[in-house]
């Protein structure tokens, strides 16, 4: 198993179909936006066919420190969390140990009496149905994000603090069951706590703790050496940290102290991880389900995966629908492309990708045998770069 600093083997860029020249302009532009002082630092990953092209690191990883960004620098990932949470889930299912139509409350009775918020009214009904683990993972569960809205529901999240790191993930789904879904399951998207939930959900189909067993069961076999739910003391100084003002004047998000301890493992968005990392788990995906002679998932459960799984089912919120743009869908744990066109942003059908709140974000698409990674801490332009990252990225392939 492979844990040197490059995750895959490497070839130059012509070699792959990509433009050498392109991806400079690429560098270039992150490069004058580090110059002036509007992204502290970044680190890019872009391989195809199994086989790196890029891998660059740029600016500062520490900017009060001054301190140069680095190959092995560690980037708060937040909801890239989710895609990895949801490959564990569907572990399970080849197992045999779970199934995608389990009501949730089989495994966690804590959610066996919801109810939902009437809008307007705000009398609470009983959910018309029970959420399943499917639900979690498409986002169609009824749950919200306390910061996706302002509707009594999102207020009880925020009055109720669900997102504390204090609480362990059995407290957090205690505390979280008490509170009223936004909508009746199965009735629309709403991007949410959800994935908290599957971790939780994983917690008492194994037994083991959600770190545990994603250590056992994904990080090792994948040779994913720095990843993981705390920082370690030794780790501190590889940690990325965004400028401690907004450069564009806006109030600025507080991103996780990992100088203190939590006890939540929140698989919806607490992992940490490197570029070299997040790439071994990409190209696993890629692989459909395998890497290096592990293999981990089979490959049709691979490609459900990374299907559609919404349809027509509308957005639940204005802050849900802003995630998926138009010709997109959500499969389980990632969005999906459903349309060639009509996106703001290139790629293929079939491409799947998702980001974190702080500014990281990946892709990858089966067709062109591609995938980039963005590792930035830059809460407040993550959609910038983002969009930026797509478009330059796409413009570099020539075949």
């Amino acid at each position: 198993m492979m844990h040197g600093i490059h995750p895959l083997p490497q070839a130059r860029p012509g070699d792959l179909g990509l433009c050498p020249l392109r991806l400079q302009r690429l560098l270039d532009a992150l490069q004058g936006d580090i110059d002036r002082s509007r992204l502290p630092g970044a680190v890019v990953l872009i391989a195809r066919h199994g086989q790196v092209a890029l891998f660059e690191h740029l600016g500062l990883r520490a900017p009060l420190r001054g301190e140069p960004m680095t190959r092995d620098t560690v980037f708060r990932i937040y909801s890239m969390t989710k895609p990895i949470v949801s490959a564990a889930v569907l572990m399970l299912v080849e197992q045999g140990r779970l199934q995608l139509e389990d009501p949730l409350a089989r495994w966690l009775p804590e959610f066996a009496s919801l109810e939902v918020l009437q809008p307007g009214t705000g009398e609470r009904v009983p959910a018309q149905r029970a959420p399943t683990v499917h639900d979690l993972l498409r986002h169609t569960a009824g749950f919200t994000y306390e910061f996706l809205g302002s509707t009594e529901v999102h207020r009880a999240y925020a009055q109720a603090r669900i997102g504390s790191r204090e609480r362990d993930n059995a407290a957090f789904t205690a505390t979280l069951a008490t509170l009223p879904l936004l909508i009746q399951p199965g009735t629309a998207w709403e991007y949410s706590r959800a994935t908290d939930v599957l971790g939780r959900l994983i917690e008492v189909v194994s037994g083991q703790t959600l770190g545990a067993w994603l250590q056992a069961h994904v990080f090792e076999p994948l040779g994913m050496k720095d990843t993981r739910f705390d920082v370690p003391e030794d780790w501190l100084a590889r940690l990325a940290e965004p400028f401690p003002k907004d450069p564009d004047g806006a109030p600025m998000m507080v991103v996780t102290d990992y100088r203190r301890p939590g006890r939540h493992e929140s698989g919806g968005g607490g992992l940490v991880s490197t570029a070299r990392d997040y790439a071994r788990f990409v190209q696993f995906l890629l692989n459909r389900g395998t890497l290096d002679n592990v293999r981990l998932l089979g490959p049709h459960i691979v490609d459900w995966m990374t299907a559609d799984h919404l349809g027509d089912l509308p957005r639940a919120s204005a802050g849900s629908a802003a995630l998926l743009p138009p010709g997109h869908g959500f499969g389980l744990g990632v969005a999906v492309r459903t349309a060639a066109g009509l996106a703001p942003t290139p790629g293929s059908v079939g491409m799947y990708y998702w980001g974190g709140l702080a500014g990281t974000s990946f892709f990858a698409d089966p067709a062109l045998g591609l995938q980039a990674i963005l590792m930035i801490q830059a809460p407040n332009q993550r959609e910038y770069y983002r969009a930026l990252f797509r478009n330059m990225v796409y413009a570099a392939v020539l075949d």
